[in-house]
């Protein structure tokens, strides 16, 4: 009886390993135009549990965020790229943002908050967090090199893809693979 029992346990785990390494394949194979820099992970990498500072001054942390689908952006308002990338950004927020998934943006480093508010006014984004990570204790937790840096994660906090460089995050290549990972065709 103990042989069946681990027999099925082992076979109940490697359809699920067979799954999510099938569902990851698919994703990847929805990568098209800025999207191809979108590297997904073969398995979740634990996401982070260390404070930031929410836009208001209060400490907090990712789980914050549980039970949505994160597309976590780190970037700063020295950056060329990023400047670029956060009209993508809010666009995306603005059109999918709700329960199930939310644009989290993070300026790592120093960024004061003068300067991030003449940012987003610069670049006319309203709609997107004014979080920052002074220190960089995320980001190091996370393991962010260079910016700007662009994390998927699960609605438990995983990482399951990372995209390094700016990239058009309103474009329907992107919204195809986050209405996937939405729907629960990743894990």
């Amino acid at each position: 009886m103990r042989k069946l029992k681990s027999a099925l346990l082992y076979t109940a785990l490697s359809l699920v390993a067979n799954t999510a390494l099938a569902d990851t394949a698919a994703l990847e194979a929805m990568r098209a135009g800025d999207m191809r820099k979108l590297a997904f992970h073969s398995e979740p990498m634990p996401g982070s549990d260390v404070t930031f500072l929410h836009e208001d001054g209060s400490e907090m942390t990712l789980a914050a965020y549980a039970g949505k689908v994160v597309v976590l952006n780190f970037w700063a308002t020295w950056c060329a790229p990023c400047r670029k990338e956060m009209p993508h950004l809010e666009a995306l927020q603005t059109e999918m943002g709700g329960d199930e998934f939310e644009v989290v943006t993070v300026a790592t480093g120093r960024n004061p908050r003068p300067g991030i508010d003449a940012f987003f006014d610069d670049i006319g984004v309203e709609n997107l967090p004014k979080h920052t990570d002074e220190r960089q204790n995320l980001a190091r937790s996370l393991g962010v090199l260079g910016l700007p840096v662009t994390l998927i994660l699960d609605p438990e906090g995983n990482e399951i893809a990372r995209l390094q460089g700016d990239a058009d995050w309103a474009s329907d290549d992107a919204k195809a693979i986050l209405s996937a990972i939405i729907a629960g065709d990743a894990s």
